[in-house]
């Protein structure tokens, strides 16, 4: 799929809840949903901010499901980097939320499967279990929602 890199949002203080000093996540979904994109288009947000739900303490990241938006933060996703390759698992933690949450975009729910990248991590060590791709499972459906445009 073609990409491209845009500023869409300067900040993302619209969102922060002062109780919990973290973000919103869904407020920025909402947000960025309401931007007249090209059809089929989909927008990831990458953010440094710690993001949450009311029902969760955290989140890495969220999306509409089979929506046109959702956002991943790189905040929790640095705990427990060891010193060596450090860059590299951040990077692969990072490309395995984005691709988790363009995924629901697409309508993929979480999947049973521990090393697929639709799995829901509860952890840290839940994204470095998952492998930089789907089960067939997950393939097939996304498969069939990209044939649908």
């Amino acid at each position: 799929m073609e990409t491209s890199i845009h500023r869409y949002l300067e900040n993302i203080d619209f969102a922060l809840d002062h109780n919990r000093n973290q973000y919103h996540s869904t407020a920025v979904l909402d947000r960025l949903s309401s931007l007249d994109l090209p059809a089929n288009s989909r927008i990831v947000a990458l953010t440094e901010k710690d993001l949450f739900i009311p029902i969760l303490t955290h989140v890495y990241g969220e999306a509409e499901l089979g929506g046109v938006s959702c956002i991943v933060s790189s905040s929790r996703l640095k705990d427990d980097l060891p010193a060596i390759e450090r860059d590299k698992l951040l990077g692969n933690r990072i490309i395995k939320e984005i691709l988790h949450e363009l995924g629901h975009t697409f309508h993929l729910l979480h999947c049973r499967d521990k090393s697929c990248l639709m799995h829901y991590c509860r952890s840290i060590r839940d994204v470095d279990r998952k492998v930089m791709g789907m089960c067939r499972y997950c393939s097939i459906l996304l498969e069939d929602q990209l044939k649908r445009g």
